[in-house]
């Protein structure tokens, strides 16, 4: 029987036996209120455990994103020799076993849904030597080619196997003495800079990655601060590590997730009546891609509070209702925004005119095909998306949605994004496989709760 567990604005029902979470929303007719903090930055959690695994010494961690993706990180390098504390603690603590010493685990490594965790793992994995190591993850990591990092690491001599190919998970990666490369990525992505610049740590001389267009930066900023010799040419979108180095513990206080608060920032500016400040967001300007398309569609949003904490900007967003306008965006912005397009989109649905959204073809290759997914979902709702080859055409023009059965496909930033739209509906909405929200954001149906008035 399902479990049904009801609140004045939301109905939550979980399923059994995989306890499927459906969340229904009741008429449109919310506003937005109030001050909340969203989770600690993914990117930046993933990459404080494990620089803090490598490095020598104790590493401690305050504000850590506590989703299913870092928890499957801590469970990697927990099987692979590393000590970290109990993660529900307020600073969580990792004991480093310093570079190249990382264990040949008993078993299979599970990244679970984390490509993030999978593809930078292969990097650390690939340049130690005469270890042995097979890494998977769920039914959809698994269908999401690694052939972007693989690529480069075979060119510095690693032995990577796998399905068609050698692009799919399972993966197995026999530890190598790489050679250094100077790698010219065909695409901007942090992962894949990531995943080569760890590879170099261990691997004597200069490892360098040259991007068409600079991707968000946390890795290259918290390599420096544990220790590793890096240089940055922002002009020519360079970064090069000289291996092979130390790394030392250090002390990392994650900011909010611009990502997780992309929801709020869009959910605020198309409610009436909203009027919502999220404290304590990272504002690194590699990701801030959301709050200039944001604000070229003229929504009321005001930084407050600017600081830096542990080396990376923060905020306080101040977002309030507005009229909207569309406007069409591409090129450069679109890596520092990625992973806010499904949200984003929601937005261009009420802005007065055409939203156009190019240059965005690798959604297609995330948790799901969220440029499909996204059309397909919102055009349930009365939208009427038009979908490109690399990206969406949003009319816009809408005052409300009509309710509807909806979808997550197991995708947690659309799980997320269709739960913000909905709250324009008129009648009720309902969003099948709403868990998926845990992934990233696991109080983001309480929050929700806190905020709609």
């Amino acid at each position: 029987m399902p479990i049904t567990m009801t609140s004045p604005l939301l109905t939550l029902t979980a399923s059994p036996p995989h306890q499927q979470l459906a969340v229904t929303l009741p008429p449109a007719g919310v506003a937005l209120t109030g001050r909340i903090r969203v989770p600690g930055d993914k990117s930046i959690s993933h990459r404080a455990l494990m620089l803090g695994a490598i490095a020598r010494g104790e590493t401690r961690i305050q504000g850590l994103l506590l989703g299913e993706d870092p928890r499957r990180t801590v469970k990697c390098f927990q099987a692979m020799g590393v000590e970290i504390s109990d993660l529900d603690a307020e600073w969580i603590t990792v004991r480093g076993v310093g570079l190249g010493n990382l264990q040949e685990p008993d078993d299979v490594l599970d990244a679970g849904n984390s490509g993030t965790a999978l593809r930078l793992m292969l990097g650390l994995l690939a340049s130690h030597p005469d270890r042995v190591f097979t890494v998977t993850g769920d039914g959809s990591l698994r269908s999401r080619p690694m052939g972007r990092v693989i690529k480069p690491l075979t060119q510095m001599g690693a032995t990577i196997w796998g399905r068609q190919g050698h692009t799919l998970a399972p993966l197995t990666v026999h530890g190598q003495a790489l050679r250094p490369i100077h790698y010219h990525s065909p695409v901007a992505s942090a992962q894949v800079k990531s995943c080569v610049l760890l590879a170099g740590l261990l691997t004597a001389g200069a490892t360098t990655v040259t991007e068409p267009i600079q991707s968000r930066d946390h890795s290259e900023r918290m390599l420096q601060a544990f220790g590793a010799s890096l240089t940055v040419d922002p002009a020519t979108c360079t970064v090069t590590v000289n291996g092979p180095a130390t790394l030392n513990g250090q002390t990392v206080i994650v900011p909010g997730d611009i990502s997780s608060a992309a929801f709020w920032l869009v959910g605020a500016a198309i409610t009436p009546g909203s009027d919502l400040v999220i404290e304590n967001v990272g504002v690194n300007p590699t990701r801030t891609g959301i709050l200039e398309a944001l604000q070229a569609m003229q929504a009321d949003i005001t930084l407050e509070n600017e600081r830096l904490v542990t080396g990376e900007p923060v905020a306080d967003l101040r977002v309030r209702y507005g009229p909207l306008q569309g406007a069409t965006f591409s090129g450069d912005l679109i890596p520092r925004m990625i992973d806010e397009i499904p949200i984003l989109a929601v937005a261009a649905l009420f802005a007065k005119g055409a939203t156009v959204i190019k240059d965005a073809a690798e959604l297609r290759v995330k948790e799901s095909d969220r440029l499909a997914v996204m059309a397909a979902e919102l055009n349930r709702l009365g939208a009427n998306i038009t979908e490109l080859p690399d990206g969406l055409e949003i009319p816009g023009g809408l005052s409300t949605l009509r309710g509807d059965l909806v979808d997550s496909f197991t995708d947690h930033r659309v799980g997320m994004s269709l739960t913000i739209a909905a709250l324009r509906s008129q009648g009720t909405t309902t969003i099948q496989r709403a868990e998926a929200a845990a992934v990233s954001y696991p109080a983001f149906f309480d929050t929700l709760e806190r905020v709609i008035n």
